[in-house]
């Protein structure tokens, strides 16, 4: 009560300034500020110059928030942060033009937005430094930021409060600006191998292509439930059948289900479908995509010491493991295929997980290797060649009975890359498909029969990869969770009522 007691004193004191100032004239959101110039490209070449330096030249406007104000007698110093950084105002009673210095320090707070025009200068503390002729308020921060700018400390309002935590936190602006960067740096390569980018669906009639439980909504228009995408899968593949060799989508998946360090019900993926390939091919490109991305990361965060230690760690090539030998291995469990799907039940429960007893066998295998190997998979690792039973969208082993033609890349302890060589016979697409009907567990494919249909046309021999930006990030950057890799994210409101910000009530 105290805290919020002496936030509500500064409020008003930030509001008296706020009516002082308008009472003198002075707009405190002006509607632009022309001319200014990032911070750091007034910065950079000042650091090579000794302290005490002025270079000379024309002045320089730059644009920001003040994070720090210290007087010294008739003369203030004040911290000003832009995206590209942090630059020092130089203000001496005598050199300001327009509102005086006593005004300027009287009115302005911590967490205000300012506009200062002036001469660039090494301090005699050797700060690359504005001496200040103008200082323009350009917005009138009412909440006061977060003590001394150390950012939040409360995780749940990082989420709920994402742009408190951005403006006082460098390091979250920073791994966001990397995240941007990454996503533009997946685009080229995915251009740079030839691969067109398309766009599909996000309402579609059956969410398939994943397992996972979807969001519906209602068409009024077509007076018909409609869900969101759980992937991208079959849209892309129906593009292979219509005669595009290389696709790829980037774009938001919606899956209905808990939010923690590696999931959430909104997230974003890159998946990419390669004509007359196969899942050898697509393993040589995860290793390519994820060594370039390396290398970029560790040029973004230079000081983040995971970054830096990323284009070792996704060094090709990638190690590689057997999904029924390393599970075996691990748990010292003997011909897991052969096993009936009760003592897979059985054993799965005795490991620790609560799936349904109706859920699919591939579910059982699927949470038995998890527990048994998952957290074993620090490096980079291609766990391959799948149980059939796990995987009705893969084709089957061209040599090895009971397995598909599957590889998951793992690192850091989960899932970077699902890929397959793509099951491509409609026929047994369908038949894959309707035995995932018989089966209720929450790990079923949805039948999508319209994707079988168009199979039936022919599609060619083909390889696909599923690629999580959110967690690619994580591991790029040794973030502990998807939660500061993702910029909002649906929350509890405080109350426990629904997610924060949305009105009470049904909503689709």
């Amino acid at each position: 009560m105290d805290e919020e007691r002496a936030e509500h004193r500064l409020e008003r004191e930030r509001r008296t300034k706020l009516d002082a100032l308008r009472q003198r004239g002075v707009e405190p959101y002006p509607w632009t500020f022309p001319g200014r110039v990032p911070a750091e490209e007034v910065a950079s070449p000042l650091r090579t110059l000794p302290p005490g330096t002025e270079p000379g030249g024309p002045e320089r406007s730059v644009a920001g928030r003040i994070t720090s104000i210290r007087e010294h007698g008739r003369t203030a110093f004040l911290d000003l942060e832009d995206f590209s950084g942090r630059i020092q105002l130089l203000a001496r009673a005598e050199a300001m033009d327009g509102p005086g210095f006593d005004e300027l320090l009287a009115l302005l707070d911590l967490g205000d937005l300012v506009g200062a025009t002036g001469t660039p200068l090494v301090s005699r503390r050797g700060e690359p430094s504005i001496r200040v002729r103008t200082v323009v308020l350009l917005a009138k921060a009412i909440h006061p930021p977060p003590e001394k700018y150390h950012g939040l400390q409360d995780p749940e309002a990082r989420l709920r409060q994402r742009y408190v935590d951005l403006l006082a936190s460098p390091e979250a602006r920073a791994r966001f600006r990397a995240r941007s960067l990454l996503v533009r740096e997946v685009r080229a390569f995915f251009d740079g191998a030839g691969f067109y980018e398309v766009e599909t669906p996000i309402l579609v009639p059956v969410a398939s292509g994943a397992a996972a439980q979807p969001f519906t909504t209602h068409s009024n228009y077509l007076d018909s439930d409609l869900q969101l995408r759980i992937a991208l899968e079959l849209g892309l593949k129906r593009l292979l059948v219509g005669g595009f060799e290389r696709v790829y989508e980037l774009g938001h998946i919606f899956r209905n289900e808990d939010l923690d360090t590696t999931h959430s019900p909104e997230f974003t993926m890159v998946e990419a479908y390669w004509a007359y390939a196969d899942y050898t091919d697509m393993r040589h490109l995860m290793e390519e995509l994820y060594h370039r991305l390396a290398l970029r990361i560790a040029e973004w965060l230079p000081g983040v010491p995971a970054a830096g230690q990323a284009p070792e760690l996704f060094e090709p090539p990638f190690a590689t493991v057997d999904f029924v030998d390393e599970l075996e291995r691990r748990s010292g469990l003997h011909d897991v295929l052969a096993m009936p799907r009760e003592e897979l039940f059985r054993r799965a429960r005795a490991a620790g997980a609560t799936v349904p007893e109706d859920s699919s066998t591939g579910t059982f295998l699927d949470k038995l290797f998890d527990h048994y190997v998952l957290p074993h998979l620090a490096r980079p690792t291609f766990v391959m060649d799948h149980p059939s039973v796990t995987t009705p969208l893969a084709k089957r082993h061209r040599s090895r009975p009971g397995r598909v033609e599957r590889f998951e890349l793992f690192a850091r302890g989960y899932e970077l890359a699902n890929a397959y060589t793509e099951l491509n016979d409609p026929e047994e697409q369908e038949l894959r498909f309707r035995e995932q009907l018989s089966q209720r567990g929450e790990e079923g494919y949805a039948f999508d029969a319209d994707f079988v249909a168009a199979m039936r046309y022919g599609m060619p021999p083909a390889t696909g990869v599923g690629v999580g930006i959110d967690r690619a990030l994580m591991a790029l950057t040794g973030t502990a969770s998807i939660k500061d890799t993702i910029l909002f994210l649906p929350t509890r409101s405080k109350d426990g009522g629904g997610a924060a910000g949305e009105p009470r009530g049904p909503v689709a």
